[in-house]
């Protein structure tokens, strides 16, 4: 079952485009990747999804969500309220900046369920809260209940941030980079606790990361962003063995580190600041494979197993 369809977002301001012609559905349970360099859209992408666009940047286009009745592009603050933190929660990159430093970490878990009535009162609220913290596997889950923010460990605020997005049973998780910054062990039990939250919970997840390798290692489709679009699509094998787009190739390419001189190979150029990119393909400034053809923008070709590309000069299928 789709439990969250987006067509055609596009976001920017009256000057710029940031997102443009965003497209991709989420299936209950599935776990689908969000790739690409820092500036290609990826995080506000998701923040279009949420209704979280900051002051002077807008969205059209449709984000459809499972059971709820009205677009949430467009919807009022009252409407998105009922569906933040509720069917739709997001795990954000730096805990320290979306946890409220004023408030207890038990208190901001259990607000969540208090203000979505998935608890009758704040007695049952607090337990509840607790008793996830006690689930992302925090130490003395009672005692971090009364702590503040900035008492914690920053993998320890992430761990509340994963609370907070699960307590209400969500339908759709966004994680936005969520282990970044803290070190590889603590990578890896985040991580963990994201993927064994949502599959309890029967939850699709949108994971947006840099790191290749998480993507191949749970996710099950990869969506890979340049230049504000989705430039290439499909099933994380097909696309991580087989890409087609440039971009792609250029990623795994830097990704890898078994060339033969031992120096990480990278994509030339850098990536254009955000609405600057060159008309038609937005990847032309840095392709290896650009030609006049690519002045124009190239249309979306369907690929294997229902995912597809766009590019005027892929790569071969047979890489």
């Amino acid at each position: 079952m789709t439990v969250l369809t987006v067509e055609n977002l596009h976001v920017g301001t009256d000057d710029l485009a940031l997102v443009s012609d965003v497209s991709f559905t989420l299936a209950a349970g599935e776990r689908v990747g969000l790739i690409g360099e820092s500036g290609s859209g990826k995080s506000l992408t998701a923040a279009a999804v949420m209704g979280l666009l900051p002051e002077g940047v807008h969205a059209t286009g449709s984000v459809r969500l499972h059971g709820v009745p009205h677009d949430l592009v467009g919807a009022s603050e009252r409407q998105l309220a009922a569906v933040r933190g509720n069917a739709l929660t997001m795990v954000f990159q730096e805990p320290m900046t979306a946890l409220n430093p004023a408030m207890r970490v038990g208190d901001q878990v259990a607000e969540v369920m208090l203000l979505h009535g998935t608890r009758p009162d704040r007695t049952a609220a607090r337990a509840a809260a607790v008793d996830l913290l006690a689930q992302v596997r925090l130490p003395e889950p009672e005692r971090t209940a009364r702590a503040y923010p900035h008492q914690l460990s920053g993998g320890q605020r992430q761990r509340v941030m994963i609370a907070i997005a699960l307590a209400n049973g969500p339908s759709v998780l966004l994680a936005d980079e969520p282990t970044t910054a803290l070190d590889v062990t603590v990578q890896a039990q985040v991580l963990d606790l994201v993927l064994t939250g949502v599959a309890e919970r029967g939850a699709a997840l949108l994971f947006i990361t840099h790191d290749l390798a998480v993507v191949a290692t749970v996710c099950e489709r990869v969506l890979v962003m340049y230049g504000g679009r989705v430039v290439e699509a499909g099933p994380v094998r097909e696309v991580f063995t087989r890409p087609r787009h440039p971009y792609t190739r250029g990623l795994l390419d830097a990704s890898d580190l078994t060339s033969a001189n031992g120096r990480l190979r990278t994509i030339p150029g850098t990536v254009p600041a955000a609405g600057r990119f060159p008309a038609g393909c937005v990847f032309r400034n840095r392709c290896p494979r650009a030609t006049g053809a690519c002045a124009t923008l190239p249309a979306w070709t369907d690929g294997a197993a229902g995912g597809g590309f766009a590019c005027w000069h892929p790569v071969a299928a047979d890489g």
